[in-house]
């Protein structure tokens, strides 16, 4: 990142004087941004996939492969590699290759999401909101309601991360705070503190199932409530953000203080008082979003509403309400910025709409090449089953090791930080790991619901740091609109203390949260031994 070069004969803000930790956070920024661009990363670690999984394919393994366990007529199976160099893999690969390009789950939330973030963002309703956001809330207080709203963002999904993410930072830029700082914040509420929320969430139910799944391979009885982590997770929420202040506040931004933003000035985001056609605008704009959520409300709450699960629920990931989240988040955007153009004049017809969607898909050209390359990544590390194989071999050496029951718990947060380093999906990795932990740490007396606690700990932390995430390279195209240097090593190395402290500070609450025999969550079943 570029420093700042003070105009001569000119007075400048004295810089803070640089403490160790900026210079192990600019090695790690250095070192970080020699890797290749994260696209050619993707190609790499695809090629390196290849590769072992041909190694490894004759190897016979004696791990059980997890899948395969409780499953009615079908045997236990041993985890074998498949070789995705055989001329079959290669063939499917080449085959499925568009679908696989299509079908990738970050690609659709991401666009279609900011086709109606576009609308508002084009006609000005985003602008007139944060204007009126920054006139009732202190700048000093940007950080902690940033880091709030991101934590609440994971009621709906993904759409954090081209909501909060984002917005965080046009909020700093537009209080005179350096852009950066808010994106990191934002990313940390998002990403870090993934399973902390004070509202039940999608991912709920979603681990539940698995958790469930595994703890009847022991006990065939045993069920799992799914707010099982709720009281924990709720609680969870004001250590993250308590956190996220002070490391944004007071660790990264006076190091960002030396970091120069070179973005489109023009574009940049500007502190003025509203006007009175932005007025007018968010006067008709705001009720309009109120009476879509009203309508919403009004449809989801009868026990009768199609937006409800099988089972009647709304939090369900099977409920519609749940599935539709994404484009509920684009027509809540677009109405309310089609009527707040109108109003304010910012719209003059419908090809005014059109050209705010055209104007937010064309910032995209370079997250579609990224998300191609992660998608095939992602389709052959699935499909070598080299996950697997190191997920298994983790927990076997953990379970031999025969550490105390804290010990046990320290190593499955530290082992799930390892695996999600490489598996993305938080659902995908816990259908993984949930029967290799939660029958082990059973017979070690050690609840489901704890251990299912641990992993989501686990799983959270080291979100940010890692650039095979499939957001990451977005997040890395965020910052880069405010500072052109901005690479994979910068934005680890500003994600790197919220990864740690995160990681530490939520590991030594479940400890203390667990001496406390406090409950982890709502039901009968949520103590921390087995049998209860």
């Amino acid at each position: 990142m570029a420093e700042i070069t003070p105009p001569a004969g000119g007075a400048s803000e004295a810089l803070p004087p640089r403490r160790w930790s900026d210079r192990a956070l600019d090695f790690v920024e250095w070192l970080g941004n020699k890797l290749p661009d994260p696209a050619v990363l993707f190609v790499l670690v695809l090629i390196v996939t290849w590769v072992l999984s041909a190694l490894l394919a004759p190897v016979e393994f004696t791990e059980i492969d997890p899948r395969t366990q409780g499953k009615p007529g079908q045997p236990e199976q041993t985890i074998r590699i498949k070789n995705q160099l055989s001329g079959t893999a290669l063939a499917g690969f080449l085959s499925r290759m568009v679908k696989t390009f299509t079908d990738f789950p970050p690609l659709g939330v991401v666009l279609v999401a900011l086709l109606g973030v576009g609308v508002a963002e084009h006609t000005g309703l985003i602008n007139a909101i944060l204007k009126q956001l920054l006139a009732v809330t202190p700048v000093r207080f940007l950080t902690p309601m940033l880091i709030f709203v991101a934590l609440i963002s994971h009621t709906a999904g993904d759409t954090g991360y081209v909501l909060v993410v984002p917005l965080g930072g046009v909020i700093f830029a537009a209080a005179g705070r350096h852009p950066l700082a808010g994106i990191v914040a934002g990313f940390a509420g998002v990403a870090g503190g993934f399973s902390a929320n004070p509202i039940p969430s999608g991912l709920d139910p979603l681990l539940q199932g698995f958790t469930q799944s595994a703890a009847q391979l022991i006990d065939p009885s045993r069920t799992v409530n799914p707010l099982c982590n709720y009281a924990f997770m709720a609680a969870s929420c004001v250590m993250i953000i308590l956190l996220g202040w002070y490391i944004t506040d007071r660790v990264l931004e006076p190091r960002l203080r030396r970091v120069q933003v070179d973005g489109d000035e023009a574009n940049m985001p500007k502190i003025e008082p509203l006007t009175s056609a932005e007025r007018r605008g968010l006067w008709w704009a705001l009720p309009t979003l109120a009476l879509g959520l009203v309508l919403l409300a009004l449809v989801a709450y009868p026990e009768s509403s199609p937006l409800r699960s099988p089972r009647g629920e709304l939090t369900d990931e099977k409920a519609p309400l749940m599935q539709a989240i994404v484009p509920l988040i684009f027509l809540l955007s677009l109405f309310p910025g089609i009527v707040y153009g109108y109003a304010a004049g910012t719209v003059k017809s419908h090809r005014d709409i059109v050209k705010g969607m055209s104007n937010s898909m064309s910032t995209m050209g370079y997250y579609l090449v990224l998300a191609f390359c992660a998608a095939q990544f992602t389709f052959a590390f699935r499909e070598s089953n080299l996950g697997a194989l190191l997920a298994v071999k983790g927990a076997n050496f953990l379970k031999n090791t025969g550490l105390p029951a804290e010990a046990t718990i320290i190593g499955i947060i530290l082992l799930s930080t390892l695996v999600n380093l490489l598996i993305g999906s938080a659902s995908a990795k816990w259908a993984l790991l949930g029967p290799i932990f939660v029958p082990m740490l059973m017979k070690l007396n050690i609840s489901p619901e704890l251990t299912q606690a641990a992993y989501r700990i686990g799983d959270s932390s080291t979100n940010i740091i890692t650039p095979l995430m499939p957001y990451f390279p977005l997040v890395v195209m965020y910052c880069q609109r405010y500072v052109k240097a901005t690479g994979i090593g910068t934005l680890v190395s500003l994600m790197l203390p919220f990864a740690l402290a995160f990681l530490v500070a939520w590991s030594l609450l479940l400890l203390v949260w667990w001496k406390l025999d406090l409950p982890l969550g709502i039901g009968e079943l949520t103590g921390y031994t087995y049998p209860p």
